[in-house]
């Protein structure tokens, strides 16, 4: 089928809703006290475990780059 039919069918179009993405966004930050402070005290790379969690949660179906900026806005 068509590139588009096939994404449909399968579901594997990005979750790029805000409201979807902060609630797991918020899920993984409760559930890693220890990273958000990581993120806080200057590892921005800690950022990858949480961004990771949300992944996880939507099925890989996040946009990740949108995940990041909402974390770094959240915080």
């Amino acid at each position: 089928g068509e590139p588009d039919e096939v994404v449909q069918n399968r579901g594997l179009q990005l979750v790029s809703d805000d409201s979807a993405l902060i609630a797991a966004l918020d899920e993984a930050v409760a559930a890693m006290p220890e990273v958000v402070e990581k993120i806080k005290s200057g590892k921005p790379q800690a950022a990858g475990a949480i961004i990771g969690a949300v992944m996880k949660a939507t099925r890989g179906q996040a946009d990740a780059a949108r995940v990041r900026e909402l974390l770094m806005e959240r915080l």
